[in-house]
């Protein structure tokens, strides 16, 4: 019942079932996704002050570059893994990513998400970890256990977020497709967000439930995320839109959630999830339960 969570650039916290405070990490900020691993450790997005990397290429003053990386955190706290993305980068011969974009970019990488892998595959090893960079529209493999970069896919989508494995062959991405124009908006949606599966036995993206998708309007300019369950079923956080869509693997919409408050605004959603397994679900009705009886 105990529950791990961070705002947008805050410290993590640890709180128990009864709410009390069991840890907090504050060395760095923490932001974006947090996603548990097979064993119960947490992958977590984090950015670093004072910079990781050399000064003569960010300088030392605080805001002025955004150096995000990636930490793994054990349940009791202890961290874990820690690294710098911009350092893995230039280490895997790609600091060209941060510094060959024809002018300075305080927010080369962006990173939003990262996805520990729980299995061994042809493809990848358990340990490793797919990261999402927002700001090159990239998603890689990297394998911490000996800092190499085993995979890097681009050019199929924009400014995404949120990686899933979905079995030992595929992938699937929340693209925003969100391109940056010239005009006031600075950027728009072509058309509609995309949930892309990518197939690394046939090299090969497709689209699912696209349709779907484009007849619902699903436009979430920043955030978002997606995640097709066992049996095909997909379900779709429209963050900027504060909309939950559950469609059905025939294409069909089962339903929607729209976060409308008393005050008729509609606020935004983050990371959401849904529980479905058996033993999430039994899990849930058991603290509930005990709720109801105190």
């Amino acid at each position: 019942g105990s529950l791990i969570f961070q705002t947008y650039f805050s410290p993590l916290f640890k709180i128990n079932k009864n709410s009390e405070l069991e840890w907090v990490k504050s060395d760095v900020s923490y932001h974006h996704s947090a996603e548990e691993d097979r064993d119960g450790n947490i992958w977590v997005c984090v950015g670093y002050y004072p910079y990781k990397i050399d000064k003569r290429y960010v300088g030392d003053e605080v805001g002025k570059y955004r150096d995000d990386g990636v930490r793994k955190i054990s349940p009791d706290g202890e961290v874990l893994f820690d690294k710098s993305v911009s350092e893995l980068l230039i280490e895997n011969k790609m600091e060209y990513l941060l510094f060959g974009l024809g002018g300075w970019e305080r927010d080369p990488i962006h990173l939003n998400d990262i996805e520990p892998v729980n299995f061994d595959g042809k493809y990848w090893k358990k340990g490793d970890v797919f990261l999402s960079l927002r700001n090159q529209s990239m998603v890689i493999l990297y394998r911490p256990s000996t800092n190499e970069i085993i995979w890097k896919g681009a050019g199929e989508f924009f400014n995404q977020h949120d990686v899933d494995v979905l079995d030992s062959i595929r992938i699937s991405i929340f693209d925003n497709n969100f391109k940056y124009t010239k005009g006031k908006k600075k950027g728009l949606v072509d058309k509609h967000n995309r949930v892309v599966i990518y197939d690394f036995e046939k090299d090969e993206y497709s689209y699912y439930l696209d349709k779907s998708l484009r007849k619902r309007r699903v436009r979430s300019t920043r955030g978002g995320r997606s995640q097709i369950l066992h049996d095909g079923d997909l379900i779709v956080e429209e963050t900027h839109g504060g909309r939950l869509l559950y469609f059905n693997k025939d294409s069909s919409l089962r339903w929607s959630y729209l976060n409308r408050a008393n005050n008729d605004f509609v606020y935004n959603l983050g990371w959401s999830r849904i529980l479905y397994k058996e033993r999430d679900i039994a899990q849930i009705k058991s603290f509930l339960s005990q709720g109801a009886n105190k």
